[in-house]
């Protein structure tokens, strides 16, 4: 699709779905906010799907909300120890390090890390401990409270992330598509942080080095403040994309899988272009018919 072919609603639909079929996708679920054009559009956008790491950005909005509350500092320091209470029994259970995306957390045990640098690996290498850590510390159900505070639907924050006996009884973080942009956009308005705190979050997504979905469909040039999140049978994309010179808008890509399926990130990356492509014939369609009316 070029640029600049414009595409009605139901044409984004039937392309969306027709990529993740090809694909051999189970699921997808699509949900965006354009700022230009002041317009939302969803497929899909109320399905909930596992988390996965995505509920990490949950963590950092209210990590930062705490801060502003002046509960604690981003230059606090936090021990930092591996052993946590299961959300199922209260049961002792561990991170492992094989399991992690991130080392260098894990290799503080014993020592002491600052919050704000806990936060910085919670999302550029999605560490799984540094994100129980910081859970720990606020607490799930003032986490919960605070989400609520800043107007977040659809993103259910319940434990931390490997906690094996709670996954077996069913208490899972979930989120829906519509739900993330909630709390991109929350983040990215700044309502309910300071400037500061909104800017060092968006900072944080910015360094993100998990980049092969949704920056991976976007022309070069596109800054993305974004978490992706993976396991076995799912995989997720979602942020806040900005055109070199263009509006930006929040993007939400969930989708489920088989297990081991191989395009699951092609497929976020393909879908991240028919949005992109969509929303850029917008814009256009909309300037020349602003142009029509100064004449």
């Amino acid at each position: 699709m070029a640029p600049s072919e414009a595409t009605s609603t139901p044409d984004l639909h039937y392309a969306i779905r027709s990529a993740a079929e090809e694909a051999g996708a189970k699921a997808v679920a699509v949900a965006f906010h354009d700022y230009g054009s002041r317009t939302a559009w969803c497929l899909e956008g109320d399905r909930s799907f596992h988390a996965a790491s995505t509920i990490k950005v949950a963590v950092l909005a209210v990590v930062y909300a705490l801060i502003d509350e002046g509960e604690i500092s981003p230059l606090s320091r936090l021990h930092v120890r591996n052993r946590f209470a299961s959300a199922a029994d209260g049961s002792p259970y561990r991170v492992g390090a094989g399991r992690d995306a991130n080392a260098a957390v894990h290799a503080q045990r014993g020592k002491t890390m600052r919050i704000g640098d806990l936060a910085h690996h919670m999302i550029t290498t999605s560490s799984n401990l540094a994100t129980n850590l910081l859970l720990d510390l606020a607490g799930v159900e003032r986490a919960r409270e605070l989400l609520d505070r800043m107007q977040v639907t659809g993103v259910d924050l319940r434990r931390g992330v490997e906690d094996e006996k709670a996954f077996e009884a069913g208490i899972n973080n979930r989120v829906t598509a519509a739900g993330l942009v909630s709390l991109f956009r929350a983040i990215h308005e700044g309502e309910h942080h300071s400037e500061e705190s909104r800017d060092a979050m968006l900072e944080t997504l910015h360094a993100q080095e998990f980049r092969s979905a949704i920056p991976a469909g976007v022309p070069d040039g596109t800054r993305v403040a974004h978490k992706t999140g993976e396991i076995s049978t799912v995989s997720h994309d979602a942020g806040i994309v900005t055109p070199s010179g263009g509006d930006s808008y929040v993007l939400a890509v969930l989708t489920e899988w088989e297990p081991d399926n191989g395009s699951r990130r092609e497929t976020i990356a393909r879908i991240s272009r028919l949005v992109y492509d969509h929303l850029d014939a917008v814009a256009a369609l909309e300037q020349v018919e602003g142009e029509g009316d100064d004449e």
